[in-house]
């Protein structure tokens, strides 16, 4: 498993809420390249929660686009906005029972929309919470000139950006 380095660290007006290590508020996931798939490992706090040590859907939905998305910025190496995304609560999530792994993949291509699935399992590994998304690709011109995108890389790879 690879760590990815977060192309948008260090840029003027970066203050996103999923991926932001310094968002004071935000969810400051980190993800990982296993295989097709993006990883990441989050531990909710009861600051998430929606019932009494429940973590809230909201919270769930928004991890799992987080997640969908820096497939996207891995796999395709440009940028996109959520068209569409559907959702199924199987299993309640727990803030006190240990960290979540999240996993998500490409699933379909069909010209500029891509199809990605994702799902939060427990600590125990139990499937909880499954999504899928899709996005309208940008031109990877257009990733670089309006959304500062050029490369999304693992720790250990080259640019090829000279």
């Amino acid at each position: 498993m690879k760590k990815i380095i977060n192309p948008w660290m260090n840029t003027e007006g970066y203050h996103c809420f999923g991926c932001d290590p310094n968002h004071e508020h935000g969810l400051r996931m980190e993800f990982y390249e296993d295989g097709d798939d993006i990883v990441s490992f989050w531990q909710p706090t009861s600051e998430h929660q929606s019932w009494i040590n429940t973590l809230h859907g909201g919270i769930q939905a928004a991890m799992l686009d987080e997640l969908c998305g820096w497939v996207v910025f891995r796999k395709f190496q440009t940028a996109a906005v959520t068209s569409k995304m559907e959702i199924r609560y199987r299993k309640p999530l727990h803030t006190n029972l240990g960290q979540l792994t999240l996993r998500a993949h490409s699933s379909e291509v069909r010209r500029n929309l891509v199809t990605v699935t994702g799902a939060i399992y427990d600590n125990e590994g139990n499937l909880c919470t499954e999504a899928t998304c899709i996005y309208f690709l940008f031109s990877r011109e257009k990733s670089k000139a309006e959304m500062g995108l050029k490369e999304c890389l693992c720790e250990g790879e080259q640019s090829d950006e000279l």
